[in-house]
C-alpha cells in the first residue's frame, strides 16, 4: 500500500500522534517485508525512530515522542522484529542490510533528509546509518548509547552484573554447565542459537530475564524465574536476534562507530544518558561525545537504561524538539 500524503492528522490534546497516518508492508528483498508507518504532519520535519534490541519492535507510545504538528515521523519494525516478516528471521539480517532498509524506506517515502532517533541498539543503528549516509541525516537524538562492541557486553554482564547483582550473577552462571562458565557470553550465544529447544529455551529465558532486570532502575525482583517450575511465560524473541548479532560483533569492525565518527561532523545531536544505566553506562556516551563535538550529552540522574525511567522520556522529547529547532535555524 502506497503512502497517502493527504491522510488525516490524528492527535491528542498535546499534539502527540495517537494513530498512524499510513501503514504498509514494504518488501526489501531477501524474503523480508518490513512494517512501516508514518505519523504526524506530512509537511513537517521528517524523522525516523529506531527501536532497540535488536529484535524488539516499535510500540504505539513511540509515536508520542514526536509532536504531531511539527514532525512527519516514520516508525518501522526492523528485519525479523515486531510485525515485520518473517518474524524472527535471521537470514540476510545484518547491520548493512538494516542500513540499506532505511535507505529504501527513505526513498519510497520521498524523504530527502531526516532526523534520526534511536535508543540502545537503536542508537547503534542510528550511528551506523548516519556514518554511511551523513548527507541524508539532518540531526541525531540518541538514548543510552551502545557502540555494539564486545567490550561493552563484557562490561555489562561480566563486570556490572556481579558487582550490583551478585545473586543474579550466580543464577546467570548457574544456567550453564560448569565447563562453560569461564566464557559465559560465548556459551550463552551458542546455546541460544542451538536449534534444540531443550538447549536454547533455558538460555534464552535466562538471558532475557537477566537483561530485563539490569535494564530497570528499581526491579521488582533480582533472581531468575527460570528455576521456578511454575514459570510458563513464553520465550522472548529478542535474545535470539541479539545472540545472532552479538556472535558476529554486530557485523562491524572493531570500534567502527568511534573510528568513523568524523563522518558525523556538522550533524547536530543530543545524547540522553541515564546516570545508573548498567547496560549502556555513561562512560560510553562520554567516549562518543569526545569524538562527535556537535553532540550535547545530557545525563539524567536517578535513571537507568529504560525509556520510561524517571526523566528519560521527557528528556528524549525535549532533545528531539531542541535538535529540530537547530535544524530549522
Amino acid at each position: 500500500m502506497a503512502p497517502d500524503a493527504k491522510s488525516e492528522i490524528r492527535s491528542d490534546s498535546n499534539g502527540k500522534s495517537t494513530a498512524p497516518l499510513t501503514a504498509q508492508m514494504l518488501a526489501v528483498g531477501d524474503g523480508h517485508e518490513l512494517y512501516v508507518e508514518t505519523n504526524g504532519n506530512p509537511d513537517g520535519l521528517a524523522a525516523i525512530y529506531l527501536h532497540g534490541g535488536p529484535g524488539s519492535g516499535c510500540q504505539p507510545d513511540h509515536r508520542r515522542l514526536f509532536d504531531a504538528q511539527r514532525f512527519h515521523a516514520v516508525l518501522f519494525d526492523q528485519r525479523g522484529a515486531g510485525r515485520s516478516r518473517p518474524k524472527g528471521g535471521r537470514s540476510a539480517n545484518t547491520l548493512p542490510h538494516m542500513i540499506a532498509d532505511m535507505e529504501m524506506i527513505r526513498t519510497t517515502l520521498g524523504i530527502e533528509r531526516w532526523l534520526v532517533v534511536g535508543g540502545s541498539w537503536g542508537a547503534t543503528l542510528a550511528l551506523a546509518y548516519a556514518q554511511s549516509h551523513p548527507q541524508r541525516v539532518s540531526g541525531i537524538v540518541l538514548r543510552a548509547a551502545f557502540l555494539g562492541t564486545r567490550a561493552e557486553l563484557e562490561g555489562a554482564f561480566m563486570s556490572s552484573l556481579p558487582r550490583f547483582y551478585p545473586e543474579l550473577h550466580a543464577d546467570f552462571l548457574g544456567v550453564l554447565p560448569a565447563a562453560e562458565r569461564s566464557a559465559p557470553l560465548d556459551a550463552y550465544w551458542r546455546r541460544i542459537l542451538d536449534p534444540d529447544p531443550e538447549v536454547h529455551g533455558p538460555a534464552a529465558r535466562a538471558w532475557g530475564e537477566t537483561e530485563a532486570i539490569m535494564s530497570q532502575i528499581g526491579p521488582k525482583r533480582s533472581r531468575l524465574e527460570i528455576f521456578n517450575e511454575n514459570n510458563t511465560r513464553p520465550i522472548p524473541s529478542t535474545p535470539f536476534m541479539e545472540a545472532h548479532y552479538f556472535v558476529h560483533d554486530c557485523f562491524m569492525r572493531p570500534d567502527q562507530l568511534l573510528h568513523d565518527a568524523p563522518a558525523l561532523a556538522g550533524i547536530p545531536g543530543v545524547i540522553v544518558q541515564g546516570r545508573y544505566d548498567l547496560l549502556c553506562p555513561p562512560a560510553t556516551a562520554h567516549r562518543l561525545g569526545a569524538v562527535w563535538p556537535d553532540a550535547e550529552l545530557r545525563v539524567i540522574d536517578a535513571a537507568g537504561h529504560l525509556l520510561y525511567d524517571p526523566g528519560i522520556r521527557d528528556a528524549v522529547i525535549a532533545a528531539i524538539n531542541d535538535v529540530a529547532t537547530k535544524i530549522k535555524a
